[in-house]
């Protein structure tokens, strides 16, 4: 896809407050590396992340995204009302119906003549939600609209760490290890067709290869891309 009237106007993140770092999850693994004579340190060597963020037990996910989103909208130029499209494209969700995008839409206000919805695609949700509203715009169909998402990795790495502890198997630590790199928190994408104002740059196009999406900016833009590891 290319696009000649696709504006990236702003974007915004929410970190969650809880730091965890390598060795908080190490200590909670110690009958694992005493079994398998592991030295501390193996998971961050082994992953090279020294740290990763928790939400709150029981944070909603949409007040994330809402709070990424509010962020996204304050620094662009694009008011509320005149987002045409959200689209929620994260891995986790509040529900499966009704989309977590209500939810979304409904504490950023805006018009109820947007259209709501989710996108489940693993890692590249968001990426697949951009390009879905780039040719919306393209096409002439929404001026401006909002790509979301908010990650929760604390579900997932203690149950990951559960396992770990109950097979204290090498093999189950190779295949699970990079589970516990996973994070938490939301980030959000304000897309608009440029009439809003002189502010954002240009989206040249995107290109979707399975299993990966890239996306191309104008020059001295970043440009956002996701392609999966192969399975372990």
């Amino acid at each position: 896809m290319r696009y000649r009237n696709v504006t990236i106007e702003s974007i915004g993140y929410e970190l969650a407050p809880n730091v965890v770092t390598a060795e908080d999850l190490e200590s909670r693994l110690t009958p694992l590396y005493e079994q398998l004579h592991l030295k501390p340190g193996q998971l961050e060597q082994l992953t090279g992340i020294e740290e990763s963020r928790y939400w709150d037990p029981d944070f909603k996910l949409s007040e994330g995204a809402i709070r990424a989103g509010r962020k996204a909208l304050s620094a662009s130029a694009v008011p509320a009302d005149q987002i045409g499209m959200l689209i929620y494209g994260a891995v986790c969700r509040e529900n499966l119906e009704p989309a977590t995008a209500c939810a979304v839409a409904d504490g950023l206000e805006l018009s109820a003549a947007a259209q709501v919805f989710d996108i489940s695609n693993a890692c590249i949700g968001i990426l697949n939600g951009l390009i879905q509203v780039a040719n919306a715009i393209e096409l002439g169909q929404i001026r401006a609209g909002l790509v979301v998402a908010c990650e929760s990795c604390r579900q997932i790495v203690d149950g990951t760490i559960e396992r770990m502890l109950q097979a204290r198997d090498m093999d189950i630590f190779k295949h699970c290890v990079a589970t516990l790199t996973g994070g938490s928190g939301a980030a959000a994408v304000v897309l608009s067709d440029g009439s809003f104002g002189p502010q954002g740059h240009r989206l040249l196009g995107g290109m979707v290869k399975m299993p990966s999406v890239t996306i191309a900016c104008a020059p001295g833009v970043p440009t956002p891309a996701f392609r999966p590891a192969p399975p372990m």
